[in-house]
């Protein structure tokens, strides 16, 4: 292994990334671009990760002590979380010891969880988000409801990609969506936040990135999700001027709250001028894989950067971009896709696919992306992009 630490501030040569899906296999291949020793661990074999990194680990985050056998036993330099299923409680322990967990331990403890997180926005930071309450059981989730009003959002505290999630929109749903939450939840059973369903234009998400140079933000990134999960994404977001301010002073206010370096995805919903906090994600986000044709340097590399304490002296949008996921449905281990070369004939467009090794349910597999002299031209090129692209199960 190329020994290089001494050209970093940060003094590290080797990486452990606890989750090994789509974004976390970026954050890998940026890391080696710098010749560092990439570590991927996840729950399940031959994540997408796993296939470009120095050697991988199989075992469930969420438990703390193989988490804490395996980070001895490697000992990295630096631990970089890429999912919400950790036993963060653990990485706490961890750095107190003098591990050093991207961006700090303490930070991926609040974002894992959207009790911890809300808490910290809407009641010590004083910014703007929507009504909620939280339930551990049912009776306290009806009661919730009824706080609330429908319709609402159901959420489980810790979960990713719209698992769990559900949209109350009258009584008849409210056991349906206390199910989902208790089946979808990243830990298993356990307690939901309850959100106002919210009025607004769109939302967007703000990469934004805590470096050895301070503070830097990427043009707003609009997005459309369905059940929680992104489809597809588009950057820049058109906003006021105004309301980009304003969320750029959000962003910043809660990322200086959690600390550390690194790239962080603030969510927000924007109205008008007016911008609510919706959540936080101190890693790469899903609607920022725009970012890997829309700028000079994706939100990925970024991420690499900002760890390692190299300089971003600055962030350059190219042109107006999109992207969209490639969905697959079914299950199976066998999975052969067609239509690349039709879709990749429209001019400025590329595509990334995972690697992921089965399907079972839905899952996101693919991403295809487009430049565009405005936006929707961009989006246009993925939609056409899709129509082209075949995915068959065996």
């Amino acid at each position: 292994m190329l020994k290089i630490g001494t050209v970093f501030k940060e003094n590290a040569t080797k990486a452990m990334l606890l989750g090994s899906g789509e974004l976390g296999k970026e954050v890998a291949i940026e890391l080696k671009r710098f010749g560092i020793e990439v570590i991927a661990v996840d729950k399940y074999a031959d994540a997408p990760a796993m296939q470009i990194a120095d050697r991988s680990l199989v075992f469930s985050m969420l438990d703390g002590e193989e988490l804490e056998r395996a980070i001895l036993r490697e000992k990295p330099d630096i631990i970089i979380p890429e999912v919400e299923a950790i036993a963060t409680g653990k990485l706490m322990e961890l750095e107190k010891k003098g591990y050093r967990v991207i961006p700090t331990a303490s930070a991926v403890n609040f974002t894992m969880n959207r009790e911890g997180i809300r808490k910290l926005a809407a009641e010590t930071l004083g910014l703007k988000t929507s009504p909620y309450e939280f339930a551990s059981n049912f009776e306290e989730f009806e009661k919730a409801v009824g706080k609330i009003g429908i319709p609402c959002v159901v959420k489980p505290i810790m979960s990713s990609s719209g698992h769990g999630q559900s949209v109350v929109r009258d009584s008849s749903q409210i056991l349906g969506a206390w199910e989902n939450s208790q089946k979808g939840g990243r830990a298993g059973k356990g307690k939901v936040i309850v959100e106002g369903f919210v009025d607004f234009d769109y939302e967007i998400t703000l990469l934004t990135v805590r470096h050895s140079g301070g503070t830097s933000f990427c043009a707003p990134i609009g997005h459309e999700q369905i059940d929680g999960d992104y489809r597809r994404s588009w950057q820049p977001q058109e906003m006021s001027p105004e309301a980009l301010e304003k969320a750029k002073d959000c962003a910043r206010k809660i990322t200086d709250a959690l600390g550390g370096r690194g790239i962080f995805g603030v969510e927000m919903f924007v109205k008008g001028d007016e911008v609510l906090f919706s959540e936080v994600s101190p890693r790469p986000h899903d609607t920022g894989m725009v970012t890997m044709i829309s700028q000079n340097l994706s939100e990925f590399a970024l991420h690499a950067r900002a760890i390692l304490g190299l300089p971003i002296p600055e962030i350059e949008l190219y042109s107006p971009s999109a992207s969209r996921a490639v969905v697959v449905e079914g299950k199976s281990g066998m999975l052969e896709y067609s239509g690349m070369e039709e879709a990749l004939s429209i001019p400025g467009t590329d595509m990334r696919i995972f690697g992921k090794p089965e399907v079972d349910g839905h899952r996101r597999m693919a991403v295809l992306l487009a430049r565009g002299k405005t936006v929707e031209e961009a989006d246009a090129k993925t939609a056409k992009m899709l129509e082209k692209i075949e995915v068959k199960l065996y």
